[in-house]
């Protein structure tokens, strides 16, 4: 198999804050993995938070081209070995992991969730995610936004409460919260006690990642649901959250795939765990990959592709909020 990358910039609609920063462009890189006549195609979303850039990412694809070894169904080998050949870089594995799974469907000709035996009626609904400004701006974008069913809030503000206040005035969707580690313990059980009252359906990330203690806290403090996103990585990361929260958020570009999602996701199960599946700012390549794995889970957050304006794919597709899985082969995913 060959492998090259090469680089894709996605442009945000409008620049997109949360409660640690703010994002104008996502300097993301597309891998393609050849064999015989099929092409697979991959994405990383790299994040500086996981230690990650778009040099690394090309780097790390350099290094991979010698190991991938000549069949594409041989994924835990091929992971098992790229893992002995760098540590951790999970956007890059996750770039190879898609086209990997991209080719297998390509050569037994049936769409991803066809080859993992799931149901695409099955497929979640999206959520749609309102990223930080005034509460006035916010309330209209998630006026702007009403289409969609779900919306995720970021907050990790001293304005919290006002900007919910606002949104729920002009709308009556499904609210999910997002804090990014934006709030202490205490501030957290004082602020989610606040908005629960506003029919806020769970509340994602509220303290720092790794004060698991904390989440804990929070967890026994307050009446909503608690789902650990940059606390919970990887598999390892899962029975550490056992206790502390009522759900994970699963990303590929976090644990290094589909290949590592699908063990994430029945760990969690085995926890008793609910699950999210959640994005980066992502084209539709990783955006569709993720969606595949839609009917496994409770949640989605899978709107990074509905974010930028330059998305040079197409694949999954969302009516109304609903996950549409594309049904050619592989991802299903096309160049516009």
């Amino acid at each position: 198999m060959r492998i090259e990358a090469k680089p894709l910039d996605l442009k945000l609609t409008v620049p997109f804050r949360i409660s640690r920063g703010v994002q104008e462009i996502s300097p993301n890189v597309v891998v393609q993995v050849q064999h015989g006549e099929y092409t697979g195609y991959g994405e990383a979303a790299p994040d500086d938070y996981y230690g990650e850039s778009p040099q690394s990412v090309r780097a790390c694809v350099a290094m991979f081209a010698p190991h991938l070894g000549d069949d594409p169904f041989l994924l835990e080998d091929i992971f098992s070995t790229l893992d002995h050949v760098i540590r951790l870089n999970p956007s890059a594995k996750a770039a190879v992991d898609m086209a990997l799974y991209d080719l297998m469907g390509k050569m037994l000709n049936v769409p991803l969730y066809r080859l993992l035996g799931l149901n695409p009626a099955r497929a979640a609904h999206t959520s749609f995610t309102i990223g930080l400004d005034t509460p006035e701006n916010m309330a209209k974008k998630a006026l702007a936004a009403r289409d969609y069913p779900i919306l995720k809030i970021k907050v990790g503000t001293k304005h919290d409460l006002e900007i919910i206040k606002a949104i729920r005035e002009v709308s009556h969707a499904t609210l999910r919260v997002d804090a990014n580690t934006g709030w202490t313990p205490k501030e957290a059980i004082k602020m989610i006690n606040e908005l629960a009252p506003y029919n806020i359906e769970f509340v994602e990330q509220p303290v720092a990642a790794h004060d698991l203690e904390g989440l804990r806290l929070v967890r026994e403090n307050v009446p909503l649901p608690i789902i650990a996103d940059e606390s919970c990585v990887t598999v390892d990361d899962i029975p550490r959250v056992v206790g502390c929260v009522d759900g994970i958020n699963i990303k590929l570009m976090k644990c290094g795939g589909i290949h590592n999602a699908l063990k994430m996701i029945h760990v969690a199960r085995a926890h008793n765990l609910q699950i999210m599946i959640g994005c980066m700012i992502e084209s539709s390549i990783a955006i569709t990959a993720a969606a595949h794995l839609t009917p496994l889970v409770d949640y989605a957050d899978l709107d990074g592709n509905l974010l930028v304006d330059n998305d040079p794919y197409t694949g999954v597709t969302v009516e109304k909020g609903k996950l549409i899985l594309p049904d050619r082969p592989g991802l299903g995913v096309e160049q516009n």
